[in-house]
């Protein structure tokens, strides 16, 4: 009997489920960037020490999902607009090379693979759940990197998934119009992996990254102008 596709069972420690929830949480869109983050209340909430929740947001911290503020404690971190610029050109630069690569593959579990993934993303925004919004869209930009078959592609961008998380999180709670318009700014990407165009996938990659990017530094710098 043959067990290759069997996954094995990964034991988690207390702090790194800790962290896993944190996570997720503060990536779901249900909490603002800049707000304060206390250990005790993080604490009492998930029933656990307040060492382990330390440990989770200095990890949390390295990822740039938090940031710690001396003397004062912690907070959700918030994206400037040269942090945007930085994140959207070297976001466009990896997954326009993965879009081209996994356009040009011809493989029917490919194509099967990236329109689940869409269908996916649709079905939240039928649903108008945004935490799922926020989950679907991460993942079909995923999905694309793994269909590249580019494995040191794919490392590269695993090194800064947490920040495109934290992009993608911002753009879908403060920037889209709704599930409509973020239903229609993967379209275009779509269409071109699954007709098989490897030069316009990558173009559209490239755009789709470019345009969320300018749009979410211009409202960064009307919030800017508003305070």
């Amino acid at each position: 009997m043959a067990f290759e596709n069997l996954p094995s069972v990964t034991r988690k420690s207390t702090e790194m489920i800790v962290t896993d929830t944190l996570r997720d949480y503060l990536l779901s869109g249900e909490i603002s960037p800049g707000e304060r983050l206390t250990e005790i209340s993080l604490a009492d909430r998930l029933g656990v020490a307040r060492s382990t929740v330390r440990m989770a947001l200095h990890r949390l911290n390295s990822e740039g999902i938090v940031r710690q503020i001396p003397y004062t404690g912690w907070e959700v971190a918030s994206l400037t607009g040269k942090d945007v610029w930085e994140l959207w050109t070297l976001r466009g630069a990896l997954e326009s090379l993965a879009a081209r690569l996994a356009a040009a593959r011809k493989e029917p579990e490919i194509r099967a693979d990236l329109t689940a993934a869409h269908d996916q993303l649709i079905a939240a925004c039928h649903a108008n759940n945004l935490p799922a919004i926020i989950e679907a869209d991460f993942e079909l930009h995923r999905r694309i990197l793994a269909a590249s078959g580019h494995q040191l592609l794919a490392a590269q961008y695993r090194v800064v998934e947490f920040q495109v998380r934290l992009f993608i999180a911002t753009s879908n709670t403060h920037i889209a119009t709704g599930p409509d318009d973020i239903i229609a700014q993967h379209e275009p990407l779509m269409n071109a992996l699954l007709d098989g165009d490897a030069e316009r996938a990558a173009q559209e990659a490239w755009l789709h990254d470019e345009n969320e990017g300018r749009r979410l530094m211009d409202w960064l710098a009307g919030q800017a102008a508003a305070t």
